[in-house]
């Protein structure tokens, strides 16, 4: 098709006239594919183009480009060193009407259309931004012409309106989609209600709350799924909010409503309540959100919360019942080392015989610290498995071993700027007595099965009833760990080195049993206290714990029954016998009578070749109970030879 003639032959009224009618009535896309093509025709230049510019890149991208007859597809170019470089960068209309290419020698793109003439202006929004530019080229010159300008200006004022409201029409559309998805995403029910309360519009989420398809939802009257004081009272806010300023007509119903299913379940919901106008109509969102498990999870906590205060409570009255009770001098040397080390951090090893109050003593130490305000962790060193106590100490990650499920901190971290008590230290493994001397060195460790270490602020105690320094002799304990330990050692005596403690500890704890047993007990009476005093008490404060609460179980008139309750004591015949082992004026210690207690049950055991039950037992022999016997032989470290 040969091109119309040069510019300055065609009558610019009718290069308006074709223009205007070419794009009249297109919009987007085809309205810049016919601009280009009727602005090349109508002025009779050789191409003709609208670009988009993307200001960060310095990059023009056509959005339709008419060259020589014909569409030039996905062109896109970088401005510098162009003609549409000085267009962009000036903002204004750029007229080159002859020898083009002695301007822009180096332009490739010119020199292969052959142009010699160039004319472009820039596209701009109403803030004065440039979105784009529009121009024109031809091989022949394009002359200047003022009424040309205006025509070419006012057609780049319309591709930039037309621009302008695409890119509009863009964010509206962006803008909706982004609300649809935060819709359609969201995890409460959203419900658009009408001036009559019907619904409207349901987000996916309202099928889930109330378990029916949105479709059975939308068309129907939200009261139907409210309880009936909810609905009226829905009804009273929202003429509440109509009455309110603009934009201060919404509200926060909180967990007092009842949302009904269809099927009939009704559930505790909470919610926001909002009112707006569109077109004259006025409507209503209602946010609901089931609440069912949160209230679940509130009462439970409320439960558990009243029921650790009530444990709380017991807990320390069982350890005001008699738990360090005593004037004996060797109990107030306790009750002084306590006072002394309390208020510090120093590592304590309490070490005593079974029964004797070391958890006691610990939580003692605790409560008077300066981290009493956070739990006591305790941790029974020998009730827990060798494979599981490293986990139980130091924690473990998920999939550390055969059945970790899941992460779980240990006690370690749960003890963290709070006291750790390590009740039966000497049962610790060895390769685990190397991870402890870490956290009393430097306070970290390593979770079984993480890359990573921890770091803790944890004030240690330890109890034992072993010989540890026996246990370091024979390398079954080791011995920097023994020293880290052995900071502050406190020893608490057994029951047979406390005088008259025992009478005192057996008193409270019959008014403790019987009070809790809704009886009334008489004081001890002289007898029952000389038997108490003459029994040797090898299972100490917690055995005569239980013998008391035997005694009142059993009592009868108020009097305990101690003839039942109270383990037999060796015979007078024994006891001589024991007596005749050393001169009787002889006054001995507490180590000497201990060496005579185990000579005697040894040379009992040999006599019936280490049988300790039945009719022809040491323990017959020796006039006390098999259980007392097996008891003494602990203590006193008696075992049988191989």
């Amino acid at each position: 098709m040969p091109h119309p003639a040069p510019l300055s032959n065609i009558q610019a009224d009718r290069a308006l006239r074709a223009i205007l009618e070419g794009t009249a009535t297109e919009t987007g896309a085809r309205f810049f594919s016919a601009l280009v093509q009727n602005l090349a025709m109508a002025l009779g230049t050789h191409g003709a183009w609208v670009t988009e510019y993307f200001p960060e890149k310095r990059r023009l991208r056509a959005l339709a480009f008419w060259m020589d007859n014909q569409w030039v597809r996905d062109y896109e170019v970088d401005i510098a060193g162009t003609p549409c470089e000085r267009v962009i960068d000036t903002a204004k209309l750029v007229h080159f009407p002859d020898r083009v290419l002695e301007i822009f020698p180096h332009e490739e793109e010119l020199k292969a259309a052959g142009a010699v003439s160039y004319m472009g202006a820039p596209l701009q929004d109403t803030d004065g931004h440039i979105l784009g530019h529009m121009a024109v080229i031809d091989r022949r010159p394009i002359p200047e012409e003022p009424r040309v300008h205006a025509i070419f200006q006012i057609f780049a004022a319309r591709a930039a309106a037309e621009l302008q409201r695409q890119r509009a029409e863009a964010e509206v559309h962006e803008r909706e989609e982004k609300v649809g998805r935060l819709l359609n995403s969201a995890m409460d029910a959203i419900i658009e209600l009408d001036d009559h309360l019907r619904i409207t519009r349901v987000n996916p989420a309202t099928e889930k709350v109330f378990p029916c398809k949105g479709a059975m939802v939308e068309g129907r009257d939200i009261r139907e799924f409210l309880g009936p004081g909810d609905a009226s009272r829905l009804a009273a806010l929202i003429a509440w909010l109509d009455a309110r300023p603009e934009g201060q007509r919404s509200q926060w119903i909180p967990g007092e409503l009842t949302a009904r299913c269809p099927q009939g379940a009704s559930f505790p919901a909470e919610g926001t309540l909002s009112r707006f106008e569109l077109h004259g109509r006025k409507f209503t969102t209602l946010i609901l959100r089931n609440v069912h498990d949160r209230v679940e999870a509130e009462q439970k906590i409320r439960s558990l919360t009243a029921e650790t205060e009530l444990l709380r409570e017991e807990l320390q009255a069982l350890h005001r019942d008699g738990a360090l009770i005593g004037d004996s001098p060797s109990i107030k040397r306790v009750l002084h080392d306590i006072a002394q080390v309390a208020g510090t951090d120093a590592t304590v090893l309490i070490t005593g015989e079974t029964g004797t109050g070391k958890e006691l003593v610990a939580r003692a130490i605790h409560a008077a610290s300066k981290r009493h305000e956070r739990p006591l962790i305790i941790v029974n060193c020998a009730a827990i498995p060798a494979t599981l106590i490293e986990s139980e100490l130091f924690g473990h990650e998920a999939g550390a071993f055969t059945g970790a499920t899941k992460k779980r901190e240990g006690r370690f971290a749960l003890a963290d700027k709070s006291t750790i008590f390590l009740d039966e230290i000497g049962e610790l493994p060895l390769d685990l007595q190397a991870k402890l001397l870490r956290v009393l060195q430097e306070g970290e460790f390593d979770p079984v099965g993480s890359s990573s270490t921890k770091k803790v602020n944890v004030r240690v105690l330890a109890a034992t009833n072993r010989d540890l320094e026996q246990s370091v002799r024979e390398k079954r304990f080791r011995e920097d760990l023994f020293y880290r330990l052995n900071v502050f050692p406190l020893r608490l005596p057994p029951l047979r080195e406390r005088d008259d403690d025992v009478v005192r500890l057996a008193s409270s704890f019959a008014q403790r049993f019987a009070g809790r047993m809704g009886r009334s007990i008489a004081p001890l009476t002289e007898d029952c206290a000389r038997r108490l005093k003459a029994y040797s008490w090898p299972g100490n404060v917690r055995e005569l714990q239980n013998v008391i609460e035997r005694a009142v179980i059993t009592a009868s008139d108020g009097r305990l029954n101690l003839e039942r309750a109270l383990p037999e004591v060796p015979s007078r015949t024994t006891a001589a016998f024991d007596l005749t082992l050393q001169p009787a004026a002889t006054i001995r210690t507490a180590k000497e009578l201990e060496a005579l207690e185990r000579g005697n049950i040894l040379r009992a055991l040999e006599a019936v070749n280490w049988k300790v039950s039945g009719d022809k037992g040491a323990a017959k022999l020796l006039g006390m109970n098999a259980s007392t016997l097996s008891s003494r032989m602990k203590a006193l470290k008696i075992d049988k030879p191989r």
